[in-house]
């Protein structure tokens, strides 16, 4: 309805232009040639409501398109971000943030360009040439006869142009997704930038990038300047034969002065349209590039969801049976074979050197990828088919890295919680020991703790995802080397949160200090995706393996210390 009433409004007010101009023979002819002062008269009444009626118009016309285009970018925004929540993380792991920021923000701007004020030119200023040659055409089809003469020269050189314009409009939406990429990567690693002095080294790469940036742009200007002008070139060549032409005595005898002036008018009327609408293509074209980027993610797949079953919470059995894993477009294997059962309540320890495939372990259980050989069980159900929104509220995760939302620490612990019991987030709060802290903030739990919690300590920070965790309150716990980072102090306080956190769950826990998991039930040590150990704390002590090398270097260390 929008759009019908945007297309009434431009094309009504390109019919009153047009009309206006084919009102000019009858005036001139009869009014000035014949002494008919009538006309005269009668066309001063109708100026003022003509050109209220035209304003009218242009206003529906326009504002209508600019409301489309403002509503056609905040659902593709929209699109966009929920696209991206949806998307499986091997997609991530491939897309520089900065990019898919830079689609949301600069990509849907181009296709709001191509929205509103290409298509009102297109419509507006292509119905107003169509006019206009039909008043050129009514009044004298032999002057006219030129303009068709040149239009498919100038359909060549607009299709030759619009390549080109696709071509480099592409290449400006992925300069803009490096520039967005630089501008993040300084702003989050400002303390190693100043650290390093690394201003030079990133002041030169952005101002490369910046430069190729406008580089493109210029190259955008030139294709732009360069049509207009030979366009209006033409068109002036076409304005030259038609004064040509009617000079000629044959032409000369039915030519009347209002013929004449009406059709050299348009013509030179002709030339602001045909240059606006040469210009917008270049508008059109950027939003068709635009268009591609972002339809390019949004035809993503998002994550294969191939579960039927909907589990309220599980008792927490979990069962490897021959899983082999690779990461997507990676040749070697980060998980080859691996066999493991962990009992419900029981407390199960990963140990290993960096990159052995430790943490690869709790992606999969989360399904955050696909295996590709084996199977992984919950309770004896496979995890493929427990519905995916199912399967991860059966998991707690406490992560090394720790994500914080720029929020109050009240809605961090409580996060994605619905209808939460401020009662419950303040006992979650008390056990993992957040309170200590939180007592000494002048603003308590409506302290906001900056992006990914930059306001507060690693131990703090911490401290609130353990917090997040009990509050959950999911069959299963994953401790991905939850401890490794903190100081001594702040260790005590979470392993004793963490204790408290482990009763009566099953849990999966990552461990850099071996000292974390000596109770554990089962310790299994990982290298480069096999299992070469696995048992209890004493005995792979016994064993005089890897995890008893392990032990006594870390236990030398500790006493160095």
């Amino acid at each position: 309805m929008a759009f019908l009433m945007a297309i009434i409004g431009m094309l009504g007010y390109a019919a009153i232009d047009s009309w206006i101009f084919s009102q000019l023979q009858p005036i001139i002819d009869n009014s000035l040639g014949k002494q008919n002062f009538e006309t005269l008269r009668i066309a001063a009444f109708f100026v003022v409501p003509i050109f209220i009626a035209r304003g009218l118009f242009n206003f529906m016309g326009t504002y209508t398109l600019a409301w489309i285009g403002s509503k056609i970018v905040m659902k593709m925004r929209q699109q966009l971000f929920e696209k991206y929540m949806y998307l499986p993380v091997s997609f991530h792991d491939d897309n520089a943030s900065g990019g898919l920021i830079s689609k949301v923000i600069y990509d849907t701007e181009q296709v709001s360009g191509a929205g509103s004020k290409a298509l009102l030119t297109l419509i507006r200023e292509g119905a107003f040439v169509i006019g206009l040659l039909a008043v050129m055409f009514y009044y004298s089809w032999q002057l006219s006869l030129v303009f068709i003469l040149i239009g498919p020269v100038v359909a060549v050189i607009v299709s030759v142009v619009s390549k080109r314009f696709r071509q480099v409009s592409k290449t400006i939406q992925q300069t803009m997704g490096n520039l967005t990429s630089s501008v993040e990567q300084v702003i989050k690693g400002h303390k190693v930038v100043l650290m390093f002095g690394g201003q030079k080294q990133e002041k030169a790469n952005f101002n490369e990038r910046n430069n190729h940036n406008r580089q493109q742009n210029m190259k955008l200007v030139v294709a732009r300047v360069l049509s207009v002008s030979s366009i209006q070139i033409l068109a002036s060549i076409a304005l030259a034969v038609v004064l040509y032409i009617s000079s000629l005595p044959s032409m000369v005898e039915d030519l009347t002065p209002g013929i004449f002036t009406t059709v050299v008018v348009c013509m030179t009327m002709l030339l602001k349209p045909l240059k606006q609408l040469t210009t917008v293509n270049s508008e059109f074209q950027k939003g068709m590039a635009a268009c591609a980027s972002i339809f390019e993610v949004l035809d993503q797949d998002i994550e294969v969801d191939s579960g039927k079953k909907q589990i309220s919470r599980l008792d927490g059995k979990i069962e490897f049976d021959n899983v082999t894993f690779s990461y997507p477009g990676t040749p070697t294997e980060a998980l080859s074979h691996i066999s493991f059962k962990v009992e419900v309540g029981q407390t199960f320890a990963l140990v290993g050197r960096s990159g052995s495939g430790k943490s690869t372990i709790s992606s999969l259980l989360t399904r955050f990828y696909n295996i590709q050989q084996g199977q992984i069980r919950l309770d004896d159900i496979p995890i493929e088919d427990i519905k995916l929104t199912d399967l991860r509220k059966q998991f707690a995760l406490v992560s090394q890295h720790v994500t914080l939302f720029n929020d109050t620490i009240f809605n961090n612990i409580a996060y994605a919680t619905a209808n939460v019991d401020p009662s419950r987030v303040l006992e979650a709060a008390k056990i993992a020991h957040v309170q200590e802290f939180v007592d000494q903030l002048p603003d308590g739990y409506d302290t906001m703790v900056g992006e990914n919690g930059l306001k507060l300590s690693g131990g703090q920070r911490q401290r609130i995802a353990i917090a997040r965790a009990i509050l959950l309150d999911a069959p299963i716990l994953i401790l991905d080397e939850a401890t490794s980072a903190l100081d001594t102090e702040s260790e005590r306080l979470i392993q004793d949160a963490l204790d408290k956190l482990q009763q009566d769950r099953t849990s999966i826990v990552v461990a850099h200090r071996l000292s974390t998991i000596e109770n554990a039930d089962q310790i299994m040590v990982i290298e480069q995706g096999k299992i070469i150990e696995q048992g209890d704390h004493n005995t792979l002590l016994q064993q005089q393996g890897a995890y008893s090398q392990l032990h006594s270097m870390q236990f030398s260390e500790g006493n160095k210390h």
